[in-house]
């Protein structure tokens, strides 16, 4: 008899439980009116481009109610799906489901809210078209703000089709009670296909870590004709080839100013380093009295070109120009310059001026070329090379074909734009922002057409919507990846506490 019961309850259980969840399920509701206005959202997902394969797009209803269901449907998909919740929680499969099949077409959300057992629609809160796929992953630096701390800073990469972000590695690994490590400028090449990368080291066990063709190494490049190290570096699309700034780099803090931070170069120039030889050799040689400061190198990407930044200054010694920085660094101009190289014999050509925008009064840095070459997207301020501080810093973009310079003024916002990097495709732009709140940097998208515009950029996607703002991190550098790292820290930590590899000169 006992059996007969279990038995018979079991059947009753296997009745009831689909019934019951059924009843917890989000459900429209049958009687509504339409709002005559639109509700907000927070982040701002609508009116977008979005890529195929981005994670789910969580937000936050602005409008105060009792009860939030939301349906998320497509042109192709009119059934879609519902969830329940002032914040929403999309399933990812659902979502992508929904996004891949919409390819071409556009998602949207009905929101849904209650007030006092009165139902409101704001239909097409969401409406965004989906387009080509995004490369899978990227990277970025994670860092307190420079003023307060560089020793609790992370190089971290985010899978983008989810929220899984995982570190590459944490400088608190190797830092110690009496001092701190600092790490920074991680590259790939070739949007790290083959797992071609390396990050820099400073401070304790300094060096350059540099992983090429499954090999770890670290490497001191600076010799004795270099001013510093490697600093800002780019991979040669295809050969073992990094092209580096080195800089003899001064900070200083504005007491009353809207920029809080002023990072500028006494002295700075161009090299290449072979990576299979540890051998480098000068692009560009200043010396102590140089007139000319050149940084932020980037390889085009058929790989007989180097864009850089170059700025005419006064010669004078490195300690002179420290000095003379103190007090007049809006004298500051970067032009944006390009150099031929030859693949077969490694050499440059003479160097040709492609923006000049000191002749307009202004700053140019952070020379980036699309994929396929025909366009270049850079920073411009007032003055200066480090953009990420100064607030009037907007992204610019000009055609190679037509020779048409403009700002791109459907990405710019009244604070920072800077650090900007191409997807793979060239259909995506990824940049670092302060406009949430003017002190932490922030990663937005944007598509970018055939038509030479961008769309209306958004946030990185978060599992929260007040993820970055409760995290109180800076997301710096941003680098899109077709293939994630695959160095695991110990590999880093035993590489780093090695004796380095001592670059020579060419």
């Amino acid at each position: 008899m006992k059996t007969s019961r279990f038995s018979i309850l079991s059947v009753a259980s296997g009745i009831l439980l689909p019934a019951l969840l059924a009843s917890c399920a989000p459900r429209i509701p049958e009687a509504y009116t339409d709002a005559e206005t639109e509700t907000a959202i927070t982040p701002d997902y609508t009116r977008l481009t979005i890529p195929c394969n981005i994670a789910p797009l969580n937000f936050r209803i602005d409008t105060v109610a009792d009860n939030y269901p939301v349906h998320f449907y497509s042109g192709k998909d009119a059934e879609g799906f519902t969830v329940d919740g002032r914040t929403t929680d999309i399933p990812a499969d659902r979502w992508h489901k929904l996004t891949c099949d919409a390819m071409g077409d556009s998602v949207f959300a009905d929101i849904y809210v209650e007030h006092s057992g009165r139902w409101t629609r704001y239909p097409k809160a969401m409406r965004n078209a989906v387009a080509d796929s995004i490369d899978p992953y990227i990277s970025y630096r994670l860092i307190e703000p420079s003023y307060i701390s560089f020793e609790t800073m992370a190089i971290c990469q985010r899978e983008l089709g989810s929220f899984d972000e995982k570190e590459i590695f944490n400088s608190q690994a190797l830092s110690t009670e009496k001092e701190g490590q600092c790490m920074n400028c991680h590259s790939y090449q070739d949007y790290n296909r083959e797992g071609n990368m390396q990050m820099h080291f400073r401070v304790r066990e300094g060096g350059t870590l540099v992983s090429h063709g499954g090999q770890l190494k670290k490497v001191n490049l600076k010799t004795g004709s270099t001013v510093s190290s490697g600093v800002y570096p780019s991979w040669h699309p295809t050969e073992a080839l990094i092209a580096y700034s080195v800089n003899t780099t001064t900070q200083s803090f504005h007491t009353n100013d809207r920029n809080k931070v002023e990072v500028q170069d006494a002295a700075s120039e161009i090299i290449l380093y072979d990576v299979k030889t540890d051998r480098i050799s000068h692009i560009s040689t200043q010396g102590n009295d140089s007139s000319r400061l050149a940084t932020f190198p980037y390889w085009h990407p058929d790989g007989k070109g180097l864009w850089y930044a170059e700025a005419a200054v006064p010669p004078m010694t490195k300690r002179a120009m420290a000095l003379y920085q103190n007090t007049n660094f809006e004298d500051f101009r970067y032009d944006i310059l390009y150099r031929p190289f030859d693949i077969a014999t490694h050499s440059f050509g003479s160097p040709d001026t492609i923006f000049a925008a000191s002749e307009f009064g202004m700053s140019a840095t952070l020379p980036r070329p699309s994929p396929d070459g025909r366009y270049l997207l850079f920073t411009m301020g007032r003055f200066g090379t480090f953009h990420i501080w100064h607030r009037d810093s907007d992204l610019y973009i000009k055609d190679l074909s037509t020779g048409e310079t403009r700002p791109m003024e459907e990405l710019n916002s009244n604070d920072v734009e800077s650090y900007h990097s191409w997807s793979s495709n060239g259909r995506w732009i990824i940049f670092s922002s302060r406009r949430d709140d003017g002190s932490y940097t922030r990663l937005y998208i944007a598509y970018f057409g055939r038509d030479g515009k961008a769309h209306k950029p958004f946030r990185l996607p978060q599992q929260s919507p007040d993820h970055d703002t409760e995290r109180m991190k800076s997301y710096n550098i941003p680098e899109f990846m077709v293939c994630p790292v695959e160095i695991s820290k110990r590999q880093i930590i035993e590489t780093v506490q090695s004796d380095p590899i001592n670059a020579t000169e060419q």
